[in-house]
């Protein structure tokens, strides 16, 4: 427990030193004012002009579900990058043999991440909701944000071999996060065809206001969490 501990303070201290990595830690707080103060008055904006009773309302639902997501994804960035530089570096297969091992390594660099990132959406998400979302429903919406934080993070590292390449790469993981979209814009059985997404059972959870929907969610982030973190322990 101490070499984890001592190893994400490290991580922490090289994070610190990269503005762009230490901004991106703070970028859920400045979302959070955005989506709970501007989308709301952008919203009687646009229901005066059309003359509408609700433009963005219907979505809020899918705002607040990528807001669940955006502390794991921008940690689980944040830590994906550091890693990247280890790997370039060789310092991270150094590490895999030292007392840290293996499992300590990726409980200091997604492990203890994620859970820091879980506690900040449990934190954040009551003040900058915008439905009025149980405390089960919003335990769980940080939870499966969790898992896809992790998912985006391994993808990264696995489809990358230098920070360059992890800017790219981390643009096309995020878009697995959009299957929670379709639930939302598309009503036929054709959307099942992105039914291998976790983000779309998550999605399709809070659009149809059926928690259960939450759990094949929980099983696929399990899966994919699996396969990716054994081809990035080969790749090591």
């Amino acid at each position: 427990m101490k070499a984890i501990r001592l190893s994400f303070i490290q991580m922490a201290v090289t994070m610190r030193r990269d503005v762009m990595l230490f901004a991106s830690c703070l970028t859920p707080l400045l979302a959070g004012f955005l989506f709970r103060f501007a989308v709301p008055f952008f919203e009687t904006v646009l229901t005066d002009y059309f003359h509408l009773p609700a433009v963005i309302s219907p979505y809020y639902g899918l705002i607040d579900l990528f807001f669940a997501m955006l502390s794991p994804t921008m940690f689980c960035f944040v830590s994906a990058m550091v890693a990247l530089e280890e790997a370039d570096e060789k310092t991270a297969a150094y590490l895999f043999i030292t007392p840290l091992g293996k499992a300590g390594y990726l409980s200091a660099r997604f492990g203890v991440p994620a859970a820091s990132a879980f506690l900040v959406t449990l934190i954040l998400l009551p003040f900058f909701k915008l439905t009025p979302l149980p405390p089960t429903a919003m335990l769980l919406l940080a939870a499966g944000g969790t898992l896809q934080g992790i998912i985006i993070s391994l993808l990264i590292l696995t489809l990358s071999s230098n920070k360059l390449e992890g800017m790219a790469v981390t643009k096309l993981s995020a878009l697995t996060l959009f299957g929670a979209v379709i639930p939302f814009f598309v009503k036929d059985d054709i959307q099942y065809i992105l039914s291998a997404l976790p983000s779309f059972w998550i999605g399709k959870a809070v659009h149809d206001h059926i928690l259960v929907n939450m759990l094949p969610a929980f099983a696929l982030s399990a899966v994919w969490i699996c396969l990716l973190s054994k081809r990035y322990l080969r790749k090591m």
